[in-house]
């Protein structure tokens, strides 16, 4: 055999062994994506299937099987078939999925029973279903629900609360605008929790809450939150200018009107407290940019910091500290200007 017989054998073998772990990658690959979108759907059916606990169950699971069924046999039959199979599912999946809609008429929880509105003319804004609440626990509360009027010519400043719950990098992060005349209200996106329900994070990623926008007084939102629910709260003191402030507020507002008259999913990822806010501040700075603390939102300050909306006459770890509003919040009492309260440092 001479030499240009066995380089062409010896380029045929390497093509073929090339080959096979190129076809090899590809269905590693597959399985991949077939693992990945079958994890999806199993959580989609979980949190989505009407019915118990043990019909949950028992749709996800056929559902698991489905999947692994698929991969099995396609391995061992070296058949695409049961792959297009499984694509099939996964379609008419997707269009059951397609079908489920956000709806404003459920039976909610009390405390996103009402959806805040608003009314704006000229500097004078009307805000329907303020809630000021009365918290004693999460289950005993007198509800109250105000209408409320404020000058936005007399915006003197904001604030973002961030209240953590232990979760590590996790904090819920609400809104504070202040006026001349000490008053404040504070707009939060929060989960539309139905009667019963409780909050999950992997839910919000499956269409398990409709999104609202609350509008509280201090006294209800953060107050529930330190004294009743045992949370930590840190306030900041945002350096933002009057008009910025004013177009922040309308975003608010017009946010809400919108909720009001077209529900939309929370979505833990892309509409949580934190990117809801980062969307209408860049309405008002275009170029600010995003950043994962906005997701991690216990590191929000951070992010905050660095892009100047903080006072950066400070460390950031002198803010944080002179921040923490938990100790002052749960030793106000019921008679006390709560939103003066917080603000006001221990005597030394």
């Amino acid at each position: 055999m001479n030499g240009r017989c066995r380089s062409i054998i010896h380029v045929s073998v390497a093509l073929r062994r090339v080959g096979v772990i190129v076809r090899g990658i590809l269905y590693v690959l597959l399985v991949l994506v077939v693992l990945l979108s079958g994890s999806w759907g199993a959580l989609a059916l979980w949190y989505q299937v009407p019915g118990g606990i043990l019909v949950r169950w028992l749709v996800s699971i056929i559902w698991g099987l489905i999947v692994l069924a698929a991969i099995v046999f396609a391995w061992s039959r070296r058949s695409g078939l049961p792959l297009a199979a499984y694509a099939l599912a996964l379609m008419v999946l997707l269009a059951w999925w397609s079908t489920i809609a956000p709806s404003n008429h459920r039976d909610w929880a009390d405390d996103v029973s009402r959806m805040l509105t608003g009314n704006v003319e000229g500097e004078r804004a009307t805000l329907y279903n303020v809630r000021n609440f009365n918290w004693r626990s999460d289950q005993d509360y007198d509800a109250r629900w105000e209408t409320r009027n404020y000058d936005l010519d007399q915006l003197s400043n904001a604030d973002v609360i961030l209240s953590s719950w232990g979760v590590p990098g996790i904090s819920h992060a609400l809104l504070s605008f202040g006026f001349a005349d000490g008053s404040h209200v504070v707009f939060s996106v929060e989960i539309r929790r139905r009667r019963g329900q409780s909050f999950s994070s992997i839910g919000g990623f499956f269409k398990r809450y409709e999104r609202t926008i609350v509008a509280a007084d201090e006294r209800d939102v953060i107050r529930v939150r330190t004294n009743v629910r045992g949370e930590d709260d840190h306030l900041y003191r945002l350096q933002m200018s009057k008009p910025a402030m004013r177009e922040l507020f309308l975003a608010y507002v017009k946010e809400a009107n919108e909720l009001a008259a077209k529900p939309a999913f929370y979505n833990t990822a892309t509409s949580n407290c934190v990117t809801i806010v980062y969307g209408m501040a860049k309405q008002i700075d275009p170029g600010l940019p995003y950043d994962y603390r906005l997701l991690l939102t216990s590191y929000l300050p951070g992010y905050l910091y660095q892009v100047g909306a903080l006072d950066t006459g400070y460390p950031l770890a002198v803010l944080t500290k002179q921040g923490d509003i938990t100790a002052r919040a749960r030793a106000s009492g019921t008679s006390d200007d709560f939103s003066r309260a917080i603000r006001t440092p221990p005597e030394p």
